[in-house]
């Protein structure tokens, strides 16, 4: 978005205050991890005490035990489950179990899905790929991208095409059942159902890239959500709550191939470590409470609302996609359902809108292909703010 980034001293609840004392409504969250906001106060108590008996072992703990025990009971699809540090490792790690489950190599991925930065899966990557406009990165041997087929999301028919050549060696498919990376892109209906369908027809195994929809979206996910059940299940982000944590699971039979029951080799010195463990444990019991989606749907809906009726009161061409407490607005376009048509959006007018919306106090993520998250420390009166921050805005916008 041009301009220097800000340098964040501190949060508390909704707000970041940056290194020259500035106060800013917080709707990036740390990209997705914080939906109960900064420095919340169970979660900070929780972590003192865990801290004065050791950050970190290299062995198990029962802590460790009890966070598995949990995602396991959330989500339903997942029966084994081994934690690790980052969702780069999680993907890398269910891609890597899945082509020795099968005995396959190819994957297929869709444009504009992002799923880490491991080798074969920056290839039509979303993200911060799509916002530097950089091409696929270099350092990546040909090889590996080439067992990487791209995919168009929601388009059924690039995906059968895609099996009706190679299906036999497709290992497996990967996507976000809710793109969040390319901006907020909802599933089209039945678009994860026929996925469902087509990956066991041939065989293939169907990873949901659950890192920034686990429990965002609904207590089990997208995949609850939605009523769709993948073979494996990559979590993080809120699963760390706010700490480095995340994880990878599925069917028992494939999870059983993992080191060291079976030969598929992981490991990680700070995968499933004390501090991270109590944060995501502590988080994951705050969420169980009754009505907490109900909750952010409703600051979610109530956002949405407030930027629509901007648009239409200013005449502002854009369309908003939302999925409960994850939103985008793309400027210039009437619909967004894929890559190509969000690459097609104003992106000069998102710049203006960012650094027009920061100067009113309200951060958003500094990129028009990202998400902007609600999170339960957000007031009617935060909400309420961005909303008049935004017609502020709109209103100079309009006047040229």
């Amino acid at each position: 978005m041009g301009g220097a980034p800000l340098y964040i001293a501190r949060g508390q609840g909704a707000h970041v205050y940056d290194s020259d004392g500035n106060r800013y409504i917080d709707f990036v969250g740390s990209w997705g991890p914080l939906i109960f906001g900064h420095a919340h106060p169970q979660i900070v108590r929780a972590l003192g005490k865990t801290a004065r008996n050791g950050t970190t072992f290299g062995a198990p703990t029962e802590q460790e035990v009890k966070l598995a025990e949990l995602i396991v009971r959330l989500i339903p699809s997942v029966q084994k489950v081994r934690l690790v540090s980052s969702g780069t490792e999680a993907t890398m790690s269910a891609l890597r179990l899945a082509r020795a489950y099968t005995g396959r190599s190819k994957i297929v991925k869709f444009d504009g899905c992002y799923h880490g930065h491991a080798d074969g899966l920056l290839v039509k990557a979303g993200s911060g790929i799509a916002t530097l406009g950089l091409p696929d990165s270099p350092g990546i041997p040909p090889g590996f991208a080439k067992e990487t087929l791209v995919a168009k999301y929601n388009d059924v028919m690039s995906v059968s095409n895609l099996f009706e050549r190679h299906g036999k060696n497709i290992a497996a498919l990967i996507v976000e059942p809710v793109c969040g990376n390319m901006g907020v892109i909802p599933p089209a209906k039945d678009f994860l159902r026929l996925l469902r369908r087509l990956t066991r027809r041939y065989g293939t195994l169907l990873i949901f890239d659950e890192v920034i929809t686990g429990f965002r979206v609904a207590v089990g996910g997208a995949q609850s959500f939605y009523g769709v059940t993948p073979d494996l299940t990559c979590l993080g982000k809120i699963l760390g709550g706010g700490l480095p944590l995340a994880a990878f699971g599925g069917r028992r039979q494939i999870m059983d191939l993992v080191a060291p029951e079976g030969p598929v080799y992981q490991a990680g010195t700070l995968s499933g470590n004390p501090l991270a463990v109590t944060a995501g444990l502590t988080t994951l019991g705050l969420l169980s409470r009754p009505g907490t989606y109900a909750r952010l749907e409703v600051k979610g809906k109530r956002l949405e609302e407030g930027f629509t009726s901007v648009l239409k009161k200013y005449s502002i061409r854009g369309t908003i996609n939302r999925v409960g407490s994850m939103m985008t607005l793309f400027f210039g376009i009437d619909h967004v359902r894929n890559a190509d048509d969000a690459r097609n959006c104003d992106r000069q007018r998102f710049a203006r809108y960012f650094h027009g919306m920061l100067r009113r106090g309200i951060y958003l993520p500094p990129a028009a292909f990202e998400a902007m998250f609600v999170s339960l420390a957000h007031t009617t009166a935060d909400i309420n703010r961005a909303v008049a921050a935004f017609e502020n805005w709109a209103a100079k916008e309009t006047r040229g």
